[in-house]
């Protein structure tokens, strides 16, 4: 029986999804179709943390190869307005132009990703369940319903964490633990970002380790 608890975090999340959703296909004023090729000659900066395939030599460094383009473009506006906090990215999306964010994120999103594989299996196992099936009494919805069973996510709204290093998913999921991911402007509600602040908030430091190895071994493709 669903209890009136449960029904409201359902309607909650729903809520937030649909947000995230109407944000997601808000349209770039004035940006041609995303030219990857353009991309490519925009993203030799981007080499150093993320590989130029888009395969980052650094785990805590995500890899950047097969994720949707629309989100690696959100991703540099939401480090170009301060949304997110990190020196090093401000420093590079600042001047990166909003169509020239999509042309990078064309560019990733053509390239093949890897699976990184898991180191530790028994850890893995535990985020499989999470991962898989969520915790309905903590109101927890499955990781797979976003991003899919295989880690695919579902592109422009949630990313590829398939096959991603696990120090990166980690750090990412503290993050909004922390509510450092969450933050809103007058241009960008960040409604994404709420949604998982809001779930990773219910998640132990140990569940978030889980998950992030269990993500790790998905594979990317």
């Amino acid at each position: 029986m669903i209890t009136i608890r449960r029904l409201i975090t359902s309607i909650s999340f729903l809520a937030l999804f649909a947000s995230v959703a109407a944000s997601a296909a808000e349209p770039a004023a004035k940006c041609k179709a995303p030219d990857a090729t353009k991309g490519q000659a925009l993203a030799g900066v981007c080499a150093g943390c993320h590989g130029a395939d888009g395969q980052s030599p650094i785990p805590t460094q995500p890899n950047l190869a097969g994720m949707s383009g629309a989100y690696i473009a959100k991703q540099l506006a939401h480090f170009k307005s301060g949304q997110r906090d990190n020196a090093i990215m401000k420093g590079f999306a600042a001047n990166v132009a909003e169509c020239d964010a999509r042309d990078i994120g064309a560019y990733f999103a053509a390239k093949p990703g890897r699976t990184i594989g898991t180191k530790d299996p028994v850890l893995a196992k535990k985020g499989e369940k999470l991962f898989r099936g969520g915790d309905a009494v903590r109101g927890l919805p499955a990781c797979a319903g976003c991003h899919s069973p295989t880690g695919a996510g579902i592109p422009a709204l949630y990313p590829r964490i398939g096959g991603q290093h696990a120090e990166y998913t980690l750090a990412q999921l503290t993050a909004f633990k922390a509510g450092k991911r969450s933050v809103a402007t007058k241009e960008d509600s960040n409604a994404s970002g709420k949604m998982m602040a809001a779930i990773a908030s219910k998640l132990t430091d140990d569940e978030i380790k889980a998950l992030a190895e269990y993500a790790a071994g998905l594979k990317s493709n």
